[in-house]
């Protein structure tokens, strides 16, 4: 049996982290991964220009674990560090207007390109495709240590980090299977496992079905059945033939999910005018004299949108402002600014861009990913507890995790 010191299994952005900084601190590293072509998250992420972290990333930004352990493995490996080992590969960042940090070349081919040199320079072997298709833990007079199996072979590993990524897309590799080995060495996984950055499907007849194409800024709530509010995110939505996507919609999505679970009467509400309130939207409906509602919206909305919104009222877009009841008025503030809609699910794993739940950060030591259950053993990336919002957090958590990971390993 082929004897290594360290195997990385998954070449993600999480595994190609680990094994360059396993072998900047001097241990070789063999790098096993199931996919023919490698870094399909990475290239696909952002739209095809990889939104490779965001300008200010603290624990606040992510859900799962305890925001204590978060942070602590965020600060080992931040922000400007992050830019400055890019800057050292030779892709440069730029700032967007939303705070979301991308190649100056806006594409992803820059950052996995940049990456997989690294790692090669690092002296990590990329193997692939070679999926794992079972590990096991061998204790022997050696210590602890691990074999590797799949249909390409075994090989034996004295340390073993595993990078496989969660279940969210899972053609890219990432299809729950990483879950499965963790289990098998001790760990356990959170109860819920949900697609999370995924976007929401309506009831069929939903007038947001029938505005395919169209987009606005919203803040979109999640609210329990006595109405409290319990999530709250703000941002673009674009409605599409299926429902809502978009950053603000799926950036709520994992939140929809979770509370749905708790609470069968949780809903969704949006609000297509978000500077405005109810009194505000009221007053201004008031003092429209001859101008139409229509045409008070469609000068703030798209007017596909301003019409549908009237319609949803129940009130003719074309009636003058002073001849609004009270009770019209009271329907069109309802209907822009506080209707709950009908989601029905997710688009799934499939279209999911990140996986809530895994195994949770208490099994892990902080300062080195390494298990607290099986030594030897390190786990980074989406295969933990922890996700991000949207604009670049779950890249971050990737890259300070798998860097905590690869030193850990080789200094172990």
């Amino acid at each position: 049996m082929e004897r290594v010191e360290l195997a990385v299994v998954g070449a993600g952005a999480a595994g190609l982290m680990a094994s360059i900084h396993a072998g900047r601190v001097g241990q070789s590293t063999v790098v096993l991964d199931g996919a023919r072509v490698l870094g399909a998250k990475i290239l696909v992420a952002g739209g095809g220009r990889c939104n490779v972290t965001h300008d200010e990333v603290d624990e606040g930004a992510y859900f799962g674990s305890t925001p204590a352990a978060i942070r602590r493995v965020l600060r080992a490996f931040d922000v400007p560090r992050t830019i400055e080992f890019f800057a050292a590969l030779g892709v440069t960042l730029k700032r967007e207007d939303t705070g979301k940090l991308f190649p100056v070349t806006d594409s992803s081919r820059t950052v996995l390109d940049a990456l997989l040199r690294a790692a090669h320079e690092a002296g990590a072997e990329l193997r692939h495709p070679r999926r794992v298709r079972d590990v096991e833990r061998i204790d022997d007079v050696e210590g602890v240590g691990y074999v590797v199996r799949g249909d390409w072979g075994e090989l034996y590993a004295r340390r073993l980090i595993l990078a496989m990524g969660g279940q969210s897309l899972p053609r890219s590799g990432s299809d729950g299977s990483g879950f499965a080995l963790a289990r098998t060495l001790g760990h356990h996984v959170t109860p819920r496992l949900l697609p999370a950055l995924v976007a929401l499907t309506l009831a069929d007849g939903c007038f947001v079905r029938g505005l395919s194409g169209l987009a606005a800024e919203t803040r979109i709530e999640v609210r329990a059945a006595t109405g409290k509010r319990l999530h709250m995110r703000s941002g673009a939505t674009l409605c599409t033939h299926f429902g809502l996507s978009g950053p603000a919609p799926m950036d709520i999505s994992r939140c929809w999910q979770d509370a749905l679970i708790d609470d069968p009467g949780a809903q969704l509400v949006v609000s297509w005018l978000p500077q405005e309130t109810a009194a505000s939207l009221d007053a201004a409906l008031q003092a429209l004299g001859p101008e139409t509602p229509l045409r008070y919206l469609a000068a703030r909305l798209p007017a596909r949108l301003a019409r549908a919104l009237c319609e949803q009222a129940g009130v003719d877009p074309s009636t003058p402002g002073h001849a609004l009841r009270r009770e019209q008025r009271r329907a069109l503030v309802h209907a822009v600014l506080d209707a709950p809609l009908p989601v029905t699910g997710t688009r799934g794993w499939a279209n999911a861009e990140a996986t809530a739940g895994g195994v949770p950060l208490s099994e892990v030591h902080l300062d080195t990913m390494e298990s607290r259950v099986s030594p030897g053993l390190y786990l980074c990336g989406e295969l933990l507890d922890v996700d991000g919002h949207i604009g670049g957090y779950n890249f971050q958590w990737a890259w300070s995790s798998g860097t905590l990971a690869g030193r850990g390993a080789a200094r172990g």
